[in-house]
């Protein structure tokens, strides 16, 4: 809303007056108030001011290299795992496992401002297409295509979390002396939340690296909120100010060094 209101702030301040005059009218106040002509961010712009090409794309591009913090792109998903134990006493096997099912969140990130040298202008990761400027109280329209890194997957067991993990098992196996005295004391207590959830945290960023049913999901969010956050955040509000439309939009994933 306030941006909005920065770049429509002529226009609401003439309506905001007309109204202010016609209610001191109405009490029978007369009082001289200053006149703004109603008028669009883009009929502010004459033929001896408007932006050109070379002046509109480095603009932009300022704003796009303020950008301090990478976009996130979260997936969640389940999973099922085992947690066993083993220990012989004397001459038993001993061993005793749960399966318990549980809920992985994990995050990819985009770093959308690589750093001064990625927007190099021989580098062709930015270009920015006026297709017509502004002028006869009409809007001009641009078009822009970038080229950023690929999604990172997380890249640290940390990156991932997991919901709390229910406290009675889906499923239990145990060696034939379970439920004797000695399985039953040695190796259940064992089964504490601080265990399960280490284990629970190491599957679930082992999935995040390399299953597919995990990995394109979240780089899948990733690249959508990349193109969301410098679309409408930074890229529409800037060249709207200045009285362009913009056309279209466009992100190209680099390729990454062998």
């Amino acid at each position: 809303m306030v941006a909005a209101g920065l770049i429509f702030r002529r226009a609401i301040a003439s309506v905001v007056l007309i109204a202010l005059s016609a209610a001191l009218h109405l009490a029978g106040l007369n009082i001289h108030l200053p006149s703004i002509r109603f008028a669009w961010p883009w009929q502010t712009i004459s033929a001896s001011t408007t932006t050109t090409n070379a002046e509109l794309g480095p603009w932009v591009l300022q704003k796009i290299e303020g950008i301090a913090k990478p976009a996130l792109g979260e997936a969640s998903f389940t999973f099922f795992f085992t947690h066993k134990v083993a220990k012989s006493i004397g001459p038993w096997p001993c061993w005793y496992a749960s399966t318990f099912y549980a809920v992985g969140h994990a995050s990819a990130t985009v770093d959308l401002n690589p750093g001064a040298a990625w927007w190099a202008p021989s580098s062709g990761h930015f270009r920015l297409q006026v297709l017509n400027r502004p002028g006869g109280g009409r809007p001009g329209h641009v078009t822009v295509m970038m080229v950023l890194p690929r999604p990172q997957l997380p890249d640290s067991v940390h990156d991932v979390t997991i919901d709390n993990i229910p406290s009675k098992p889906i499923d239990t196996q145990h060696s034939w002396t379970y439920p004797g005295f000695g399985c039953g004391v040695v190796l259940r207590p064992q089964f504490s939340d601080a265990v399960l959830y280490s284990e629970a945290q190491d599957i679930a960023f082992y999935k995040s690296q390399h299953i597919p049913q995990v990995t394109r999901p979240l780089i899948t969010a990733a690249e959508t909120e990349a193109a969301q956050t410098i679309r409408d955040n930074f890229i529409q509000p800037t060249v709207n100010a200045l009285g362009y439309i913009l056309d279209r939009f466009a992100i190209r994933w680099a390729i990454p060094a062998p």
